[in-house]
């Protein structure tokens, strides 16, 4: 790493290895700042039953055991090392049991590489209206048929273990962080502590990693007890829950900044839930953050915007169909590389399903590329620099995940 200087890092720490003994995971810090430095990005290696990931990395989101319109090449493609799949929606439809006696996650969506699991816990907010809560758990009427389910920590470790995914999440109570009074962050707070110790005692698959969850909201008190609570648990790594909803970039990058300081001793990997925004996770990263997901890529590609350096194309505009260049001069994705403007704006049109994953490959693979030249900039030393750069040439696309996601029932958190 590259000696300190105006717009670098600093020089490097010595790394630091988490490899608790008998536990599927291991996590390398291999550049971290110096201490006087004007950031906490730092860049990692997880390594898990499946494979390694380097960090800091962003996770497609596949919801239903698929990233919607693309196949596992297209992922490979693509770049993604790592995924995430929800279990509330694979409980509920084809079914945990269903998916473990045909071989687990991975072989029943043909996909080799890492999967982490989230607990259900999000679907406490996004389908607020279709659940009531309580202290032993979560029961949810089914926005597929009304049907009723019971979700408790131990059920949702349950569920996990059947899927058989590399990284499983303890069960939380997320809240809307900005629109949430004290009382109800404390109330959420309070019962995530609770549901953490039932899920660590419910856990017992020896090749599964299990990941904590920290809450508290935008109360920096709350944030900073959660963050210690949490740690102290033998969790295998520590997401960072309760963000990527309602609050504006500083609260979250306020409520970061509470939380990651309390962490500096801590070798494990540290996973910002649901964002996805590159500007959004350009500012967790400097944060001090590894890994993201959301569906925000995903998403707004299956609606025509492309994503591109200093800013979005709406490929549903009459002015691209005549337009013969690629989206953008030198991706390497499956659509860069082959097709034009105009014909990608004519499948939007004519609503042929090769839009979708056109845009979808497109969108995904830039999201990667800019996470994988932010790790080039941290083992340059010139993440700080690179920052101020790419904050002028990456989209700002705002994260306002709890409403946008409420109709769907979806990830992200």
């Amino acid at each position: 790493m590259s000696a300190a200087g105006p717009g670098t890092t600093g020089g490097a720490r010595p790394a630091s290895t988490w490899a608790p003994p008998g536990r599927p995971l291991t996590f390398e810090v291999l550049e971290t700042p110096a201490r006087e430095a004007p950031t906490r990005a730092r860049r990692g290696r997880l390594t898990l039953p499946h494979g390694s990931v380097e960090t800091p990395t962003f996770m497609p989101v596949g919801t239903n055991a698929t990233v919607k319109a693309l196949d596992p090449d297209d992922l490979h493609e693509v770049g993604a090392g790592m995924i995430l799949a929800n279990t509330y929606h694979l409980y509920l439809r084809p079914g945990h049991d269903r998916i473990a006696r045909l071989g687990g996650l991975h072989r029943f969506m043909g996909w080799d590489r890492p999967i982490l699991t989230d607990s259900g816990g999000f679907q406490v907010v996004s389908l607020a209206d279709l659940r009531e809560i309580d202290d032993d758990g979560v029961t949810f009427r089914s926005h597929l048929d009304g049907s009723t389910h019971r979700f408790t920590p131990e059920h949702a470790i349950a569920v996990q273990e059947a899927l058989g995914s590399d990284v499983a999440v303890a069960l939380d109570h997320p809240v809307p962080p900005h629109a949430s009074g004290r009382a109800q962050v404390e109330d959420a707070m309070r019962r995530t502590h609770g549901w953490a110790l039932r899920s660590l005692e419910a856990h017992r698959l020896p090749g599964q990693a299990l990941f904590g969850i920290v809450q508290g909201g935008l109360e920096p008190d709350l944030r900073a007890e959660s963050v210690q609570t949490i740690a102290a648990l033998p969790f295998d790594g520590l997401c960072i829950g309760g963000l990527a909803g309602d609050e504006t970039p500083a609260q979250r990058r306020a409520a970061l900044d509470v939380a990651v300081p309390l962490l500096a001793a801590d070798a494990r990997p540290r996973y910002l839930m649901g964002l996805g925004s590159p500007l959004d996770m350009l500012d967790a990263v400097d944060a001090g953050i590894d890994l993201f997901d959301s569906v925000l890529p995903a998403r707004v590609a299956r609606n025509g915007t492309l994503w591109i350096p200093g800013g979005k194309l709406n490929i549903r505009n009459a002015r691209f169909l005549d337009d013969p260049r690629p989206i953008l001069e030198g991706c390497p994705c499956r659509l860069c590389r082959t097709f034009s403007r105009a014909y990608l704006a004519h499948l939007f049109r004519a609503e042929e399903l090769l839009a979708y994953r056109l845009a979808t490959c497109h969108n995904l693979t830039f999201t990667l590329d800019f996470m994988a030249r932010v790790r080039l900039s941290i083992e340059a030393g010139t993440f700080s620099e690179f920052r101020r750069e790419a904050a002028r040439r990456v989209p700002d696309e705002p994260e306002t995940a709890v409403e946008r996601d409420r109709q769907a029932g979806t990830k992200p958190r």
